[in-house]
């Protein structure tokens, strides 16, 4: 499975890009970083909006959108492995999650989403979203997998 994480900003180096990049080493899915930037100065009453349609046009077409929100769906580790399961067995050729920047996404861009997954009700620094992000995709297929790193407490 393809996986396309879209989040606004640019990582710079540190332990949040420390951890993104061993948790995307070890999944066995291919994880790619997309990381539009604003190229001009915006109003910070329109900077929701523009990065939003930044992200819109960095999505690949086809393939189902989870937005990362903290008024989503909150999930278990295992209903995020099956969710991702099942489009992988139903033959989707990738998925694509979004992380809002610092002001968050604008409501078209959530409403367009086929997921809206919460990692909490807290709101998250977005760089430390990707590297949250990118344990649970390990995650995922470790239990697709049947691999022994998830000990979770069961079905959820």
């Amino acid at each position: 499975m393809h996986v396309v994480v879209v989040s606004p900003g640019r990582f710079k180096a540190g332990p949040e890009h420390d951890l993104f990049e061993r948790y995307r080493a070890r999944c066995p899915w291919r994880v790619e970083l997309v990381e539009p930037v604003l190229k001009r100065d915006v109003a910070a009453g329109q900077r929701r909006a523009a990065e939003s349609r930044l992200i819109a046009h960095r999505l690949p077409p086809g393939r189902p959108v989870v937005v990362l929100d903290e008024t989503g769906e909150l999930a278990t580790t295992e209903a995020f492995a099956r969710r991702l399961g099942r489009w992988r067995d139903d033959g989707v050729a990738g998925v694509s999650f979004v992380i809002g920047g610092a002001e968050g996404l604008d409501a078209e861009l959530r409403e367009r989403a086929d997921w809206r997954l919460a990692l909490g009700r807290l709101t998250w620094p977005h760089l430390l979203v990707r590297a949250l992000l990118a344990e649970q995709l390990y995650r995922a297929a470790s239990v697709l997998a049947g691999h022994p790193y998830h000990r979770g407490a069961g079905e959820g």
